[in-house]
């Protein structure tokens, strides 16, 4: 990881504390693309949820969360790689859940 991405990393992490917490854990746990089962360490996820956790102001129902945490993921590996969009419908309806306690309107 590169030092800016370290950087961004913490002042994410400073701006939002639980919520990123519980992005990054989310993300973790629902092993979209399968890297945390192959021994990828825990973290592996961290960058994917420091470009979804600005992102979340912008949604207005779980649909919104699932389109944006789907768009990151083709972002960071590929449309192939990611694949379709209905994979994150699971984590995005918790997220979605988790942004509610975080930000006072939905």
């Amino acid at each position: 990881m590169t030092e800016g991405r370290r950087k961004r990393q913490a002042a994410l992490k400073a701006a939002h504390g639980a919520l990123y917490t519980e992005v990054s854990r989310l993300v973790r746990e629902a092993d979209p693309i399968r890297l945390i089962s192959k021994g990828t360490p825990d973290d592996e996820y961290d960058p994917e949820a420091s470009t979804i956790l600005p992102r979340l102001r912008e949604a207005k129902s779980p649909d919104d969360v699932q389109r944006i945490v789907h768009e990151e993921f083709v972002h960071w590996f590929t449309a192939k790689i990611a694949g379709p969009a209905e994979e994150y419908a699971d984590v995005s309806k918790k997220i979605w859940e988790a942004r509610k306690k975080f930000f006072v309107s939905t």
